[in-house]
């Protein structure tokens, strides 16, 4: 099984990413990442791997992974047509640890240790954290702040958790050549992307085939490459909205995008709203 690293993308206007993965099936991944990673599957069944674990998963799938902790899913065709879910809260180790070290969070540092192995958590929390979850999907940056530490805490007061890999298990990461190439792709996106990106060029700034390009992309970022220049300047574009009160049409033109027609379908995509929406809902908070 090859390990590979993936790289995390901060939620616009947030220091951490939270993220809904719709999937017919989940394909074996397996991979790591320097976050700490809350992960919710619903509606899915299959094997989990974590470290040198294995088991059989189910529905309300709640688990904590620490940094660099290998892991990933494996499900079943879904048999009654819905789609399977995956929450993903991904933290910062450095964020979330100065977290900890205040003392209204101290309680925080005990669950953190014990992520380093994977925690699986009881169906009773899972049940209260998809809730949670399922709110933070049109909330504010702060109020996502809130709920994401309100999940923390029924995580650490939870008594009927499982530790997952072993005590004897040593996470050890070996030098990924590719990590730099990635790094580079995604420097490259933030300084021009208000141009005209094209895959072709981005491929031979790091001496891959465009087809390579493509499946390296949706490998290492769990998205197309167009999806990511779009979630991209859909950021930037949330920021503008809501920081400036440039007009909408002058904000499309700003973050890259050829229309505003354009901007508009991409924006409702992302956000469920469009632009001069999500602007008055900000103003109006």
């Amino acid at each position: 099984m090859k390990l590979m690293y993936e790289k995390v993308l901060p939620t616009e206007n947030s220091s951490w990413r939270y993220w809904l993965y719709e999937l017919e099936q989940i394909p074996f991944n397996w991979h790591y990442h320097p976050e700490y990673e809350i992960a919710l599957t619903l509606n899915s069944h299959g094997q989990r791997y974590v470290g040198d674990h294995i088991e059989n998963y189910a529905d309300f799938d709640l688990t904590l992974f620490g940094p660099h902790l290998p892991h990933t899913w494996c499900s079943s065709q879904a048999l009654d047509g819905k789609a399977q879910q995956v929450y993903v809260a991904q933290i910062p180790v450095l964020w979330l640890e100065q977290l900890t070290a205040m003392p209204d969070l101290v309680s925080l540092k005990h669950l953190l240790e014990l992520s380093q192995r994977g925690i699986k958590f009881s169906t009773t929390v899972a049940k209260k954290v998809t809730a949670i979850f399922k709110k933070m999907a049109k909330a504010s940056p702060t109020q996502r702040f809130i709920s994401l530490i309100e999940i923390l805490q029924l995580m650490a007061t939870d008594t009927n958790t499982q530790i997952l890999s072993s005590s004897g298990y040593n996470v050890a990461i070996t030098s990924d050549p590719s990590t730099d190439k990635l790094d580079k792709i995604i420097r490259h996106l933030h300084q021009h992307y208000t141009s005209n990106l094209k895959a072709e060029v981005l491929a031979q700034l790091v001496h891959m085939s465009t087809n390579h390009f493509h499946r390296f992309i949706k490998q290492r970022t769990e998205q197309t490459f167009t999806e990511l220049v779009n979630q991209l300047r859909i950021s930037k574009a949330c920021s503008l909205l809501i920081n400036t009160t440039m007009p909408v049409t002058t904000i499309s033109d700003t973050c890259g995008f050829n229309n505003i027609s354009n901007f508009n379908r991409r924006f409702l995509q992302f956000k469920e709203l469009t632009p001069s929406q999500f602007r008055k809902l900000y103003i109006n908070r």
